[in-house]
């Protein structure tokens, strides 16, 4: 339990199970397309973790049996995901001693690109919920900023990275291949042989974790898996001192 995402999931996993009828499971899946459209929450948090985290549900829910009779839907899912945000600011301090709150909660106003993607299953039915995660670790304690996080190509160079040596703008057009590792695990030769479609193989790397962007042999960063027009790309939220990604040049040379 690392992250205020982790916590939201462990608690929102609890009380969905708890708050709505049918005690569905949330299990985390692939974006597909909302049917007639979404509604959703955001919550600005701050503190040893900050940024904004937004929630997003279709809007088939609203006829669903879960929320129950004689509440108003729209009102019942909001309160819940708020108690949901604030429970997992809580889960964070008990679990890791990080302090953060929800400073400001309302009503989404426009859709977003997910960062996670899950499925709210009660038997047969499943319903699409979608995650945009901007909290992260060490961002001062102010209202965040709702600026998209910047690519491979556009990340800014960390204060006190050591910057590219002279000559390096000679090399910028070289063009390198790049690739995602979503884990890895040693396997005997003998399991390996055996292996046949259909059968799986357990990574040692959570869901939840973040995947590296190869270069060469060298980890030159890492981030979120995202769905853009139907391929996965990745989200960067973290990335290697310019010197550290140069490096991984001398690999393929």
């Amino acid at each position: 339990m690392k992250s205020y995402f982790d916590c939201w999931v462990r608690v929102a996993s609890g009380l969905f199970r708890q708050a709505l009828a049918g005690e569905p499971e949330l299990e985390e899946s692939l974006t597909v397309p909302m049917k007639g459209g979404s509604f959703g929450f955001a919550a600005a948090v701050a503190g040893d973790e900050a940024g904004r985290f937004a929630v997003a549900l279709e809007t088939t829910v609203l006829e669903s049996p879960l929320m129950g009779e004689g509440i108003d839907q729209k009102t019942g899912w909001g309160e819940l995901v708020r108690e949901i945000a604030e429970a997992a600011a809580g889960e964070l301090l008990a679990r890791t001693g990080k302090k953060c709150r929800v400073e400001e909660f309302e009503p989404l106003t426009s859709a977003f690109q997910p960062t996670h993607t899950f499925q709210l299953r009660a038997g047969e039915r499943g319903w699409m919920l979608l995650v945009r995660n901007e909290v992260r670790t060490g961002v001062p304690d102010q209202k965040p900023e709702t600026a998209p996080a910047a690519t491979v190509a556009e990340a800014p160079v960390r204060a006190g990275a050591d910057p590219p040596g002279p000559g390096c703008e000679l090399l910028l057009d070289v063009e390198l291949e790049a690739s995602l590792r979503f884990g890895c695990r040693e396997m005997p030769l003998g399991e390996i042989l055996d292996l046949g479609p259909g059968d799986v193989v357990q990574l040692d790397r959570h869901v939840s974790d973040p995947v590296d962007l190869i270069v060469g042999d060298k980890i030159v960063a890492r981030g979120d898996v995202v769905l853009v027009n139907g391929n996965f790309g990745l989200r960067v939220t973290e990335v290697a001192a310019p010197k550290k990604r140069l490096e991984s040049i001398r690999c393929l040379f």
